[in-house]
């Protein structure tokens, strides 16, 4: 996946190797790649305890990186998340809007979302209809 972004973006990447023992406990993590004075995205499906994102930025902080951000699809953040995002390097943490977010953007300033109902709605409309879905991964409707 992350070649894939990179490549659309024509940038240059770097990745987080993390092994786990079990669910929302991290036992190694290993930076691939370059950071020292960049910007860095960290890019993931979804954040609960953001244990595993917080050390991520952490370890890119280490690593050189100037700022990090990161970009997730489903934003779930249940116990310490908020107060790990908050303490964390994070410049901002950008989550769509499939868990509705405004009560914990109230507690944590650094959470944004993006609205993707228009998407969401146009995928379904292009199934019922048969037509292709896709065709959204190139002609995105605002």
């Amino acid at each position: 996946r992350v070649t894939s972004i990179a490549d659309r973006l024509n940038v240059e990447f770097a990745l987080i190797h993390k092994e786990r023992k079990k669910a929302n406990e991290v036992d190694r993590m290993v930076l691939v790649g370059d950071v020292k004075d960049r910007v860095a995205i960290l890019v993931d499906d979804m954040a609960d305890t953001c244990g595993t994102i917080c050390h991520a930025a952490d370890k890119l902080m280490s690593a050189g990186a100037t700022k990090v951000y990161a970009i997730l699809t489903h934003g779930i953040f249940s116990g310490p998340a908020l107060s790990r995002i908050n303490n964390a390097s994070f410049e901002a943490v950008v989550v769509t809007n499939t868990i509705p977010q405004e009560e914990k953007m109230k507690h944590c300033p650094k959470i944004q979302f993006i609205d993707i109902s228009m998407i969401l709605a146009e995928a379904i409309r292009r199934t019922h209809n048969g037509e292709s879905v896709s065709y959204l991964f190139s002609h995105v409707p605002l």
